[in-house]
Order: C-alpha cells, then structure tokens, then sequence
C-alpha cells in the first residue's frame, strides 16, 4: 500500500469514527446526558419508537395551553421528554433516512454545543461576544477564501475590518439569500443628489428616482421559494422572480435567459439579480454559472449564486470543477448545517467586494456604534448564537481534506445508487446525480418497457397511475419506520414535459453503506406489492393499449 493510500485508509477511519463513537454504558437518568454527548445515534436508537404515531395523536400530548403552576424537579421533566418528545422524533442521524439535506452529526458538535450554550454569547455586538466576534470575522474569511480564493493580504486587510465586511453569518440559506438580495436593492437604488437611497425613502420613491418601472430577480425552475420570500419582505413582489426555463439537466436555460433580460430591459424593467443555484433542492444539479456571470455582466445586475446545498463541493479538489464560476457571483449563499455538518441554524452569505454590505449598515446610539466591529451592524438578525464557533471547530477538527473524503464519498455513492437503480427491471432513473441527489420510481418492467413507445396521450394515464404508485409506497415506507425516502414532482422531458410523482434521495450520511441502498429498493418492491389494485390496473392498461 502506497502512503497516499494509507494516509487516506487513516482519515477515512479516523472521519467514521468522529460519526460512529462506542455507545456509553447504560445508566441511570442523570447520564442522559453523557450518553447524548458521546453516542447520539446510539441514544436516539435506544429512545425513538419504530412505528409512526400520527401527527394528531403526538399533538394530543401538547395540547396544554396553561403555564404551569408548580416545578417538575429535571429528572421527571426528562423522562416527560423521553416519553413525549424524543421517542416521535425524526431519527434523522440513520443511515437509512435518505429524504432529506439532513445527516448524522460528528460526535464532538455535543460537548462543544454545551459549551457554546453555555458562555451564551450575543453576536450582534462585541460588548457581549468579545472573542467570538473575531472567530465569527474568521470563519466568515475562511469560507470566502473557500470560494473566492484570493491572497492571504486580502484577508488580511479586509477580515477584521469595522468599515467592511465579507459576509453574514445567518439562520439558514433563507435569510442568507434575503441577505443577498437586500444588500443587492440597496446598492442598486443608493443614495443619489438630493435622494437619500431606499432605505431612507423606501422603494416607490427609488424606482420614481432612477426612472424604473419595476425591479425583478431572475432564477432557472428549480429555484429555491426562499427567493419569492425575499422579493415580498423587500418590497419587489413575487410575481417579479421570473422562473426561467430549465433543459433536460435540470439547469438554467441561459438562451432563454439572456432573452428575458433583454425583454424585461425594454419595458423599462430593470433586472436587481440573477441567481445561478448550485445544488437545486429537488433534483441537485448546478446551473451555468459562468455563463450566467457573463449574462448578468452584460445587463449590469447583481449575480447571486445560491450554493446552499452544493457549495460545500468545494472543499473537493475532485469535485470543486462542478461549480465552476461561482467565483465570480456577487454573492454566495453557502449553509454549513447541510453538507459541513453541524446542527440546523448556520447559514453564511459571503460578497465578493467587502465594501457592498455598507449599503445595509445600521447604527444605535447604545450598540453597533459607528466605528466598532460590531457583527450586528451588517446583518438582518440581531442578537444571535455564537453558531460560527461550532463552524470553526469543525473545519480544524474534519480539516479540508476530511471534507473532501466525506463530499466525494456522498457523490460517488449517489453514482453508485443510481447504477443500481438502473440495473433493476423495476425501478426507473428519473435524474441523475451530479451532486449526491437523484430522483427516482418504481416502474413495473413491463410498464417500462410499453412507457417507452407509448404515445403521449397513453403516457399520461399511465403516470397518474404511477403517482398513486410512488405515493403509496413513500408514504408507507415512512410510516413502517425502517427507511425514509422523500417524494416530490418534477418534469420529464420523455414524458413531453409532464410533471410525474418520484421518490427523491439525498445521499450525505457518512453513515449510509451501499447494502442500506439495496434493502431501500427490495423494501419499495416489496412494499408495491401491497397495492395490487394499482397494479393490476397498469397491467390491464399496458395489455390493452
């Protein structure tokens, strides 16, 4: 064995054991806590019930409305957890529920969340977070340096300045793309002769200034509905996120959307934002972005690249080519909650030109003073967790090339799931994986075979039947409680379009083996067969037809 191997052998070891430590000893209730530090999977597979209550029967056991009276001593109140609480929760940490951007969480995130629970800091200013605002400044520089790569005297100069800032750490990729935009408004319609910018005297005003008629955000099908969100708060209305079209790939038309921005220049419309995603939420592939770069130079408007999802690709020197371009958006959306692993609420917002975030700072006479480096004065949230330490701690603990190991494993595992969807005479690809996301169905292979050269009309009637199909065996997977897939809609371009039911599988659990995989499909297969009606109604079609 070479070193290089051999030093890979290690740190692949060394990543499953950061995911997988030896269970603690069984013990009484007061050691709840240290079998939830060093074994969370191993704690919430002793806790979480295998069958599904209903959401209305869990309801019943919150349906008090009255504060109570008395104190419950922290043993009973856990036990009342334990019973209530975590034996319905969503085992999210298995290695075989595979539906959704969630993941088993490295072993470490617990001891270190208690301490950052603990110390309690406020991120909005540096009176109450003295060290972890230049952590946050930090982490905020590292993963601006992930995308934009630029010289150490970059950072240098701009990473702990007070007049600037290369991003916000955020909630999640909602409020980062809010983020975005809003700074985007801003700088667009800024202060200009005797008008104070937008902010002062608000969007009719701006757009009555500059002479537009209106504003719009443009973004492929497969955009994220956070962006709509964002277009109501800031005052551009919903219907001006236009969808552009999208090809066989699930990307970004950018034929089409070169045509729209010159269709929307001349009504006088003027185009804030282009959004390239990197890592669509439903079917995980990564637009253009080069070309949409180019586009958004050309009509002068903001280049938004919403990587929630895909942008950790970028620790993988294998893989990084994928998202080729986001280095020259404007703007970046990146959560480090999804594919870096650390729990719900950590998103960042990174901009390219630390300057551009002035066009939403914001004062108070008792905090953010101009002057200070006060994190607060750049961002929508104010008082905030100290998140962007639980960041830190895992990019020096997994390291870069521990990310690398774990994003080329999720990709090459996703490829590997998809061949084997393909080998089955049963089961239908619908998208392939460029990230670790595909979507797929069951299909009996007769069907499949008639599907193929029936004409469009017939298609039709034989996908809805297939609809009924996918949503019976996901919604009964997910109620037998051994493996999660989600389900979602989509169009398929052999289909003439037409928007059919499929499973849909993100593969970013370390802990996720390939023989899991295979018992996810026997499962299906198994499961379709307590649908006989469904199916003897798809055969009775392809035999007639």
């Amino acid at each position: 064995m070479t070193a290089a191997k051999r030093t890979a052998k290690a740190t692949r070891e060394s990543l499953h054991r950061i995911f997988t430590i030896p269970e603690a000893p069984n013990s009484t209730l007061g050691r709840v806590e240290q079998q939830i530090s060093h074994n969370l999977m191993g704690f919430l597979g002793d806790h979480i019930v295998a069958t599904e209550k209903p959401l209305t029967d869990i309801e019943k056991d919150f349906a008090q409305a009255k504060i109570p009276e008395t104190p419950s001593f922290v043993s009973d109140h856990m036990h009342h957890l334990l019973d209530k609480l975590v034996s319905q929760s969503v085992h999210t940490s298995s290695p075989s529920f595979i539906g959704h951007m969630t993941s088993a969480l490295p072993y470490f995130i617990l001891p270190l969340s208690k301490l950052m629970v603990g110390l309690n800091q406020n991120l909005v200013k540096v009176e109450t977070s003295k060290a972890f605002t230049p952590l946050e400044r930090q982490v905020l520089g590292m993963m601006h340096n992930l995308v934009y790569q630029h010289h150490d005297d970059f950072y240098q100069q701009w990473m702990h300045s007070a007049q600037h800032s290369l991003g916000a750490f955020c909630s999640g990729g909602t409020i980062a793309n809010l983020t975005a935009l809003w700074v985007a408004r801003n700088n667009l319609l800024k202060a200009e002769g005797a008008f104070k910018g937008v902010a002062v005297e608000g969007l009719f005003n701006a757009l009555k200034h500059y002479g537009y008629d209106g504003l719009a955000v443009l973004v492929s099908k497969r955009g994220h509905y956070s962006l709509k969100k964002s277009a109501d708060v800031l005052g551009i209305g919903q219907d001006n996120v236009i969808a552009i079209d999208t090809d066989e790939c699930n990307k970004i038309d950018c034929q089409k959307l070169h045509n729209k921005c010159a269709e929307l220049t001349t009504k006088n419309i003027k185009i804030l934002s282009i959004v390239g995603v990197a890592g669509t939420t439903e079917t995980g592939n990564v637009d253009p972005l080069n070309h949409m770069a180019e586009i958004a130079q050309q009509f002068q408007c903001h280049f938004h690249v919403d990587a929630a999802w895909g942008g950790a690709t970028l620790f993988s020197n294998r893989y990084r080519s994928l998202l080729s371009g986001i280095e020259k958006a404007d703007s970046v959306t990146i959560d480090a909650h999804k594919q870096m692993y650390v729990p719900m609420g950590a998103g960042v917002v990174l901009f390219k030109d630390p300057a551009s975030v002035n066009a939403i700072e914001h004062h108070a006479e008792y905090i953010l003073r101009k002057g200070a480096k006060d994190l607060g004065s750049h961002t929508l949230e104010g008082s905030r967790s100290g998140m962007a330490m639980l960041v830190y701690s895992s990019l020096h603990i997994i390291s870069r090339p521990g990310y690398e190991m774990l994003i080329n494993e999720s990709i090459e595992k996703a490829q590997y799931f998809a061949q084997l969807i393909q080998q089955h005479e049963n089961f239908e690809l619908i998208t392939a994986p460029e990230l670790c996301l595909l979507t797929y169905r069951y299909v009996p292979q007769a069907v499949l075979q008639y599907l193929a050269k029936a004409d469009q009309a017939t298609q039709q009637k034989i996908n809805l039947l297939l609809d009924k199909l996918t949503k019976f065996i996901q919604k009964r997977q997910r109620e037998n409680g051994k493996s999660f897939v989600s389900r979602t809609r989509i169009e398929v371009g052999r289909y003439g379009g037409e928007k059919v039911s499929v499973f849909r599988v993100v593969l970013a659990n370390p802990l996720t083996q390939k023989n899991i995989l295979s018992e996810i499909l026997a499962e299906q297969q198994a499961l379709a067969k307590q649908a006989p009606q469904l199916l003897a109604k798809l055969a009775a079609m392809t035999a007639s037809t």
